[in-house]
């Protein structure tokens, strides 16, 4: 990374500042982003950016080209792309498992090397979560596989099992569902403390919850956004980070954010 504005202010080394990272990966929701805007996103805050998901089923909207250069100009970047688990849900609950396979075939020959797999609104059974996701990898596909529910609070235990049958059918990393983790706007402290004590957290990320769930308010974001950090630390991975705020989650990150100095 060339020399930054005011260089002699120190990063504190507990986050880890260099791509490829193993921790502290961010990843941003594209919702259609221009390509041009993408451009801009990336020579700004390309450094900070891990992942960006191509959001629901927008991708069926782009111009081929236009959405072929977009995957190249992340990945030139360090960025890897990859297609949001609500895509694949509608292809499986309107056409059934036998479309899934050329929904996969596609997904590669537009240069995806990655999709998530998930049940937010189109439940999965246990068999159903495995068998989807070992026939994603075994078409070629990186698998991020969703774990929780964004309308009810699960039990801890159940987001546990969800993420380990995840993992044991080859995902190779598990996003956990914001809303899982608050209720009545505050973190919910026994369900993070069960996910750090039972899995691998740098193959875990968790999302924070945006404008698409009733109630929330762009303070709702930032407040989470800041206990998580302050819980987990500077090199949590975050997920669904607003691509407007990429600059400002990694002040938060290193305390050089509104949330002040790292405790």
């Amino acid at each position: 990374m060339k020399k930054l504005p005011f260089h002699f202010i120190p990063i504190t080394k507990a986050r880890t500042m260099q791509k490829p990272r193993a921790n502290g990966r961010t990843m941003i929701v594209d919702d259609g982003l221009p390509l041009a805007y993408a451009k801009d996103l990336v020579a700004l805050g390309g450094a900070y950016i891990d992942l960006a998901k191509i959001k629901t089923g927008t991708a069926r909207f782009y111009p081929r080209k236009q959405l072929v250069k977009k995957l190249k100009l992340y990945q030139k970047n360090g960025i890897q792309p990859f297609l949001g688990g609500q895509f694949h849900e509608y292809v499986f609950a309107t056409q059934g498992a036998k479309a899934l396979p050329k929904y996969y075939e596609e997904s590669l020959a537009l240069g995806f090397e990655a999709i998530e797999i998930s049940d937010n609104t189109v439940p999965l059974t246990d068999k159903e979560r495995r068998s989807q996701i070992r026939a994603a990898v075994k078409a070629g596909l990186i698998v991020y596989g969703e774990v929780g529910s964004k309308d009810t609070l699960s039990n801890p235990a159940l987001l546990i099992g969800q993420a380990d049958i995840c993992f044991e059918a080859g995902a190779a990393l598990v996003l956990v569902e914001a809303a899982e983790l608050v209720e009545k706007g505050k973190l919910r402290k026994k369900t993070l403390d069960l996910l750090t004590k039972s899995l691998d957290m740098s193959r875990v990320m968790i999302e924070l919850p945006g404008p698409w769930i009733s109630d929330v308010r762009s303070c709702d974001i930032e407040d989470m956004k800041k206990a998580l950090v302050n819980a987990l630390g500077p090199d949590i991975n975050l997920a669904n980070v607003p691509p407007s705020s990429i600059i400002d989650t990694e002040a938060t990150r290193t305390g050089l954010g509104t949330a002040g100095p790292l405790k």
